[in-house]
């Protein structure tokens, strides 16, 4: 006989949060597998904190239907099983580092050796720091810390490395390709395309309260014969009418940034020389041109929008 399937980390269907008439998540669906990463994106205001939120165990779901490593989300026997980053750290002020990590492993029934987990996380020199002294980057990684002392069997990191060092960075994202071949589960919510692309097994990515785009980052960035991208670098400011006459019907050129364009479409190599052949015209040179396919964040802005939001 066939064992039963083991139940994801995390099971969301048809969540519903409001606050007051503004609703913060509409109907949204997502599977946290066991043993794998997910990333959440969306815009500020997309209800990703939120939806996080109510998978702790911090706010009531107004609708739907959430399962956190098969219980009840807010079940007191989960506290021992799951681990929480919050965004903006949530240290005590007043508490020193060591003794702050010290009182969460206490609660703990098998914790890692706090000062270990100090030392791999470069905190042993400000062990003895008040939580209010610490850098930003140095507050996130102490609370990455009070997350993964407990050995949770599923992880919550909202925005694990804003403020971070490069340096760190690095590490957490080591730490978090270590816990996954531990097999732990982790559910993280991040602005940086990057790391949900080095990082995710799986993305959701959300916008005004549901989601728009789901799956495997290769998935959603896999190019179609008509979805590839030219990118090149050349002189700021450059007239784009006519490099967009010159190129077959359906193609879209624009100064992606300064002085970065784009060509989207379906790239040959006719369409190659022309925009060489542009730039020869126009004086200048082509460089770094490359055809690829379309990055995370360009799916990000072209289902979200690329215009600023409050």
């Amino acid at each position: 006989m066939s064992s039963r399937p083991r139940q994801p980390a995390v099971e969301v269907s048809g969540l519903v949060k409001k606050y007051g008439s503004v609703v913060a998540v509409d109907g949204l669906d997502l599977v946290v597998e066991r043993g794998s990463v997910l990333a959440l994106l969306g815009p500020n205001g997309a209800g990703k904190t939120t939806t996080v939120e109510v998978c702790e165990g911090f706010r009531r779901a107004d609708g739907g239907s959430v399962r956190v490593l098969g219980s009840d989300p807010r079940s007191p026997d989960l506290r021992a099983r799951v681990g929480v980053m919050p965004q903006g750290g949530g240290g005590y002020p007043g508490v020193r580092a060591d003794e702050m990590l010290r009182l969460v492993a206490a609660c703990a029934a098998r914790p890692l050796d706090p000062a270990w987990l100090l030392d791999v996380l470069g905190l042993s020199g400000v062990g003895r720091t008040p939580y209010k002294r610490l850098s930003g980057g140095q507050q996130q990684r102490l609370s990455l810390a009070c997350a993964l002392v407990g050995r949770p069997e599923l992880v919550f990191l909202d925005e694990p490395t804003a403020g971070m060092d490069p340096q760190a960075r690095r590490l957490v994202w080591e730490l978090v390709g270590a816990l996954r071949s531990d097999g732990v589960s982790v559910l993280l919510t991040t602005h940086l395309m990057d790391e949900a692309e080095a990082l995710a097994d799986a993305v959701v990515i959300m916008d005004g309260g549901r989601v728009v785009a789901a799956g495997t980052p290769a998935e959603l960035t896999s190019p179609h014969a008509d979805d590839q991208q030219l990118r090149f670098r050349a002189r700021p400011g450059l007239d784009l009418s006519l490099l967009t006459g010159a190129l077959p019907e359906g193609l879209r050129v624009r100064e992606a940034s300064r002085g970065t364009y784009l060509v989207q479409g379906r790239i040959d190599p006719q369409v190659v020389s022309t925009v060489t052949s542009w730039c020869a015209q126009q004086g200048v040179l082509a460089e770094e041109l490359t055809v690829a396919r379309r990055s995370l964040e360009d799916v990000f802005l072209d289902l979200t929008g690329r215009e600023l939001r409050s």
